[in-house]
């Protein structure tokens, strides 16, 4: 059956620029794919989860699956306040943190709902969180971010793409930028989608 998926969100998918000798998860995706099925990226770099409801409205009319990867540049955006030198009491820390998050979380379920409305299947990613160097309390502090994304999910009913599953690997990670997918993270990412879209393959170990 001909299909056509559109990918939402950040550099997850919009990662051409950080694999200059290989392929993007757009263009390894769409390689992936049946011949009658396509692929369109509208996700850009940089994006937060409030950039995606544009996204949204700017995809083909032959769309018909949507899969998005969002929040971690609303987690980057965010830890500037939150991981500081500040001496803050432990209880003062953590009311910053449930602040910032619960203003993502309330953004996330209006764009979950926005998305929906438009009658199309959905799968949402969680942030992963096997960057090379990342420290401890940042792990910790996407954990909450992808808490909301899979709780979410959860309560909507939604496909779920478990990135902290996938890119597990340094590897997985761009020499240019560590926090953006690699040729090799690239390519386990399309292929999740594609084994998803196809129900072939690994889809059922990280589609919930």
């Amino acid at each position: 059956m001909p299909g056509h998926v559109a990918l939402l969100g950040d550099s997850i998918f919009d990662n051409a620029a950080y694999v200059p000798e290989g392929k993007s998860v757009i263009e390894l995706l769409k390689g992936k794919l049946p011949a009658d099925c396509d692929a369109t990226l509208r996700a850009v770099d940089g994006a937060r989860a409030s950039d995606v409801f544009h996204q949204s409205n700017a995809i083909p009319k032959t769309t018909t699956h949507l899969v998005m990867s969002i929040g971690g540049n609303d987690a980057l955006w965010a830890s500037g306040e939150l991981f500081t030198d500040d001496p803050a009491p432990l209880a003062e820390s953590l009311r910053r943190v449930a602040t910032a998050v619960d203003t993502f979380a309330q953004e996330y379920r209006e764009l979950i709902l926005h998305l929906l409305m438009k009658e199309l299947p959905l799968a949402v990613c969680t942030i992963y969180d096997s960057i090379p160097g990342m420290g401890v309390a940042e792990r910790a502090g996407l954990g909450v971010y992808n808490d909301v994304i899979t709780r979410t999910a959860f309560r909507n009913n939604l496909p779920l793409i478990d990135l902290r599953l996938i890119c597990d690997d340094p590897g997985d990670y761009s020499a240019i930028s560590p926090i953006e997918p690699s040729a090799q993270g690239s390519e386990k990412i399309a292929q999740v989608i594609a084994d998803a879209l196809m129900q072939t393959g690994n889809s059922r170990r990280v589609f919930i």
